[in-house]
């Protein structure tokens, strides 16, 4: 993966943002490349990667799991960095970054809470101000990642409008981010937004795919014949991507059927970029469902457009009910509780246990299931089978 032409990846990405953010955006643009270039700033973010996430994160085999499918099941385990997810890596970087540019205060936007709790995180260790925007919808459903952030000393704030999840939570991050420019750095969570975020969000996360070509080298002997991973935004499925989209593994993204923007979207323009957006006839954006917070967003990053486009990676849909199997047949076969969001690529798999038998697969575990556990007990009967 090469650094986007002029900000576009093909006919997607682009800056599409009110006049008075270009400057933010081209400072922005700026300050990273300095900071990517600059060895010290990469080797503070390495030793924090390393002495506080907690990298590299382990590369698991799932053998019973494995026996069940039919195929040979890997697991890159973001689950077990600090926080809990893949977020961390992004948020550190960031963060770092937003010190550098003299910034105090950090603004985030987040679905499922992970990124919030990241960047509130991050915001605690580098002694910066954090204001983290939520939907009203995922707040409630997400109580235990409110609760944490605050713990960690951020001002969560609720987003009213729309559909109250993690589209309206970016429109409100965006707006503070207009307002409060001089001070303030967006620590957007995904590979969206405008340029220069998709191509420096992805920067941050390629240690992922990086550490797990490595692994599955040393392990295999050679690449995965597949590599998967959950869609939303899609940072953590771009950062896996990342270390095999040069070589031959197929490359799988998996959408929640409710929110499936390249499987239902059209080329539109959202959040500052263009990439496949669901929209009406009209051009107004559709409400997306999940059961996962962190993948109720109708749009997607504009890299995976511009992969879907040239054919280099495909992306399937999966239902809520898969989902909630996936859940638990990982849970009880493997003794690892997945977040919602990786489940769905978990529900993918096991769904195409035919097609992939006999092959190796990579998944990115990209979440824990702590944060999920709430909601499905509402939803499951643990001791007696899942419930209607």
């Amino acid at each position: 993966m090469t650094e986007p032409v002029g900000g576009r990846f093909g006919e997607f990405g682009g800056r599409f943002v009110p006049e008075t953010l270009v400057p933010a955006c081209e400072e922005l643009e700026a300050a990273f490349r300095s900071a990517w270039a600059d060895e010290g700033f990469r080797g503070e973010l390495n030793r924090l990667l390393a002495d506080y996430a907690g990298r590299p994160s382990p590369l698991t085999e799932c053998h019973r799991l494995s026996g069940e499918l039919g195929l040979r099941l890997l697991l890159k385990r973001e689950d077990l960095n600090h926080t809990g997810s893949h977020k961390i890596n992004n948020v550190l970087g960031q963060a770092l970054l937003a010190v550098r540019m003299g910034k105090s205060r950090l603004v985030a936007e987040t679905g499922a809470g992970q990124h919030g709790v990241a960047t509130a995180t991050a915001a605690a260790l580098l002694g910066l101000e954090c204001v983290v925007y939520m939907g009203e919808v995922d707040m409630e459903r997400q109580a235990l990642n409110v609760f944490r952030m605050q713990l960690l000393g951020a001002e969560v704030r609720s987003a009213l409008s729309g559909s109250r999840t993690l589209k309206d939570a970016i429109n409100e991050a965006m707006r503070d981010w207009v307002a409060t420019v001089e001070s303030s750095h967006y620590c957007l969570g995904s590979v969206m937004g405008p340029h220069p975020y998709p191509w420096m969000v992805r920067e941050l996360h390629r240690v992922i795919g990086s550490e797990a070509r490595e692994q599955c080298r040393g392990l295999l002997g050679a690449d995965p014949d597949v590599v998967t991973a959950c869609v939303g935004g899609g940072s953590n499925a771009i950062g896996i991507f990342s270390g095999f989209v040069d070589g031959d593994a197929a490359l799988v993204g998996v959408e929640p059927a409710g929110g499936a923007a390249i499987g239902r979207g059209v080329p539109g323009v959202v959040h500052g970029s263009k990439s496949f957006l669901m929209q009406d006839e009209h051009g107004q954006v559709l409400e997306a469902e999940s059961i996962s917070a962190g993948l109720d967003y109708p749009g997607i990053g504009p890299e995976h457009s511009h992969l879907a486009a040239i054919g280099r990676a495909r992306y399937e849909t999966v239902t809520d009910d898969e989902v909630v199997r996936a859940f638990e047949l990982l849970s009880r076969s493997e003794g690892i509780i997945p977040a919602l969001e990786p489940a769905h690529a978990l529900a993918w798999v096991s769904r195409a246990r035919e097609e992939l038998a006999g092959q190796s697969v990579l998944l990115n575990l990209s979440g824990r299931g702590d944060k999920d556990v709430d909601q499905m007990m509402g939803r499951l009967v643990v001791n007696g089978g899942r419930a209607g």
